[in-house]
């Protein structure tokens, strides 16, 4: 018997996460967003990352119809952006700079590094689907990450902090 979806959440919640919001340009050259925490590395030959889209998402037609789409870290101050990002409706870029860099997908300015990825594959994965994009530009700088744990944003301790 498979496990309640409440409970699966619950747990999962147990498990940390970096925040990023992904990014794609739409067909009406228009750039859209949205939070996600479903985020992981595939492969380092080639360099392959997924993304986990829910369907019932304000984004997820333009991620559909998109054929690249851009990882963007967020620092420990960057909450605001996230929970922007995270809403439905409203235009989401508004005030938000960003540029394009290898594949036209919008890649915020403000972060903590970024990827940008052509699409290669994609898969239905229950109420999401999973985008593997295949990085064509990245790039890091400093500052802390924003980690999301057990339904609040948290921050990375110190060793010996507790």
């Amino acid at each position: 018997m498979p496990v309640d979806p409440l409970e699966f959440r619950r747990v999962l919640g147990h498990f940390p996460a970096g925040v990023t919001v992904v990014t794609v340009r739409g067909e009406d050259g228009r750039p859209y967003g949205l939070t996600a925490t479903a985020f992981t590395s595939v492969s380092l030959d080639p360099p392959l990352v997924l993304v986990c889209v829910d369907r019932k998402s304000e984004s997820f037609p333009h991620f559909e119809r998109a054929g690249a789409f851009a990882v963007n870290f967020l620092r420990l101050d960057q909450r605001e952006t996230s929970q922007r990002f995270a809403r439905s409706g409203g235009d989401k870029f508004a005030d938000v700079p960003y540029e394009t860099v290898a594949t036209g997908s919008p890649v915020l300015r403000d972060r903590l590094g970024f990827l940008d990825c052509t699409l290669v594959h994609r898969y239905e994965g229950g109420d999401h689907v999973i985008y593997v994009g295949r990085v064509e530009a990245a790039d890091a700088g400093p500052g802390e990450p924003l980690l999301y744990y057990r339904g609040a944003y948290r921050r990375l301790a110190e060793e010996g902090d507790s």
